[in-house]
């Protein structure tokens, strides 16, 4: 133990100056503009999401950057928070959000109209993740940005990148099933990350990026669990680690899914936002429904998007999402 203390004296004292050296950094705009300058700094310094315009947002930024190091240096498989141990919260809702309007598709951002359905998931930063979902050419009303699948009753933005909340970054999608359908909503979500990868997702590490979708009704249960043994033979490279859980399991914490801030919502497409995105992509797709899809569910959950849509506009290996436009895809496009 003695012969082993200069080492973890060493490391301890690099980890304090890799963050002191990095929280500094977030403390100006000029010395972080963008991820590309980002990238000549330090790899470290590059796994955080780019400042906000504010002090405030800068410090934000600053927590999760120091998160996600502890992270990286401890291996990055931190693992989840007991609820027993999480941290209380509060009965506020966030504010801001009533009557928030999508800043794309300027409908209220909590309403679900009848007739309409919902889509929970995570699959890292929630910044690209929602844009991926708000760009699909038809039968989006809304997406929204938050925190799910925790413990911590309303939680801020500080508390859920500390991992001590159990939530996951995620993104709430209300669509009409009519014009869009579960399935083409679901594949967006496994093709836009790498599903495998356990408790994060690139640069951004913990509890609070881990992969997760969450069903609403058995018929969506039965889809993520047919397509995702379809897709990780298609990956070949390990277990999928995805979440995939009830949504009323999380009744007793409060629900399953909570509001970020009005910041974040829509990030990526106002004025000002920095390009960020943590997703890999592996440039998989996901094989074809008639493939997986169980026989009964056929008919209902046909997709609605065609093949030529995937070859056009579906991910492709690596983060590209922060590139394209922030309007709807078009139908004519593809």
């Amino acid at each position: 133990t003695q012969a082993m203390a200069p080492f973890f004296l060493s490391r301890q004292a690099l980890s304090v100056g890799l963050i002191l050296q990095t929280t500094s950094a977030f403390q100006s705009q000029a010395s972080f503009t963008t991820r590309s300058a980002a990238l000549t700094t330090s790899p470290l310094i590059a796994a955080a999401k780019p400042t906000f315009p504010t002090t405030n947002r800068s410090n934000n930024t600053a927590r999760r950057m120091i998160g996600s190091i502890l992270d990286l240096l401890s291996g990055g498989d931190g693992g989840m928070i007991s609820p027993d141990k999480a941290l209380p919260g509060r009965p506020e809702k966030m504010a801001g959000i009533d009557g928030l309007k999508h800043y794309v598709l300027k409908n209220d951002l909590q309403e679900v109209p009848e007739g309409y359905e919902q889509c929970v998931f995570g699959n890292g930063c929630f910044w690209g993740s929602e844009k991926a979902i708000w760009r699909l050419p038809k039968g989006i009303h809304s997406t929204a940005v938050g925190y799910c699948a925790g413990f911590t009753p309303n939680p801020t933005y500080n508390e859920a990148c500390s991992s001590m909340t159990g939530h996951t970054e995620g993104v709430r999608v209300v669509y009409n099933p009519k014009e869009i359908s579960y399935v083409d909503i679901m594949r967006m979500f496994w093709e836009s990350h790498d599903p495998t990868q356990y408790m994060g997702q690139g640069n951004d590490r913990g509890s609070q990026y881990r992969s997760g979708i969450y069903y609403f009704n058995e018929d969506q249960k039965r889809l993520i669990e047919a397509s995702k043994a379809a897709y990780e033979k298609q990956l070949g490279k390990g277990e999928i680690k995805t979440e995939i859980a009830a949504a009323s399991d999380f009744d007793k914490y409060g629900g399953l899914w909570y509001f970020a801030e009005a910041y974040h919502q829509q990030y990526l497409s106002k004025p000002g936002s920095r390009p960020y995105c943590s997703a890999q992509p592996q440039g998989v797709s996901l094989a074809p429904f008639d493939s997986w899809c169980p026989e009964d569910l056929k008919e209902k959950y046909q997709p609605a998007l065609p093949e030529s849509f995937w070859k056009k506009h579906g991910p492709v290996r690596g983060c590209s999402i922060v590139r394209f436009d922030n309007e709807p895809i078009s139908e004519n496009s593809y």
